[in-house]
C-alpha cells in the first residue's frame, strides 16, 4: 500500500489520499491522470488492469485501488 500512497502523491501532491473517498467523483483526479495512474500501477505491480477494472468504483480512493490491485495480482 506504501508503494500505491507513493506513486499518488507523485500525481497529487498535498492530497490526503488516505482518507479521501472521491477522487473521481470529486474530480480531484481527471481521466489523463487516471489512464496514467494506469500505466504507473501495471508497472510498480506487475499486473495487467482490464478496461473493464477502469471504472470509478476502482479508482475513487486508495483503498479501492489497493483491493483491486491485490485482486489482480490473486488472479495472475
Amino acid at each position: 500500500m506504501e508503494e500505491l500512497m507513493d506513486i499518488l502523491q507523485e500525481f497529487e501532491p498535498g492530497v490526503d489520499f488516505e482518507h479521501c473517498t472521491d477522487l473521481i467523483d470529486g474530480k480531484i483526479l481527471n481521466s489523463l491522470e487516471i489512464l496514467s495512474l494506469v500505466a504507473e500501477i501495471e508497472d510498480v505491480f506487475d499486473i495487467t488492469i482490464p478496461t473493464v477494472e477502469i471504472a470509478p468504483d476502482n479508482f475513487n480512493s486508495a483503498q479501492a485501488m489497493w483491493n483491486m490491485i491485490c485482486r489482480l495480482q490473486e488472479e495472475e
